[in-house]
């Protein structure tokens, strides 16, 4: 069974940068991707950014594109979240879950194997 482990979550003040990370304990064949979600207090769990495996093509939500970089390092199976200018409304648990071939990428429906999330919060 795979696990997905975050980490890296921590309180920084607005403004500043922070690197979350994904490790998978396995990558079962069904999963092509990797994807990032986060979900605010009250608030559906939102897509911000997923990364193919074999490519390394990515994909953004549009809030985080120019200040979100994801990235992924296929020998460790950990996939990384850089996070840059960061903003009271980037507060949330982030997740990450493995994306399933052929489920759409933008949508909770497309990933199986969800993260217990990892906390971060931005100061104002």
């Amino acid at each position: 069974q795979v696990q997905l482990v975050e980490s890296g979550g921590e309180l920084v003040q607005t403004g500043g940068s922070l690197r979350v990370s994904c490790t998978a304990s396995g990558r079962p064949s069904s999963t092509d991707a990797l994807g990032w979600f986060r979900q605010a207090p009250g608030k559906e769990r939102e897509f911000v950014a997923a990364i193919m495996w074999n490519d390394g093509v990515t994909f953004y939500e549009d809030y985080a594109k120019g200040r979100f970089t994801i990235s992924r390092d296929n020998a460790k199976n950990t996939v990384y979240l850089q996070m840059n200018s960061l903003k009271p409304e980037d507060t949330a648990v982030y997740y990450c879950a493995g994306h399933i071939s052929r489920r759409p990428i933008y949508s909770t429906y497309g990933y199986d194997y969800w993260g217990q999330g990892t906390q971060v919060t931005v100061s104002s």
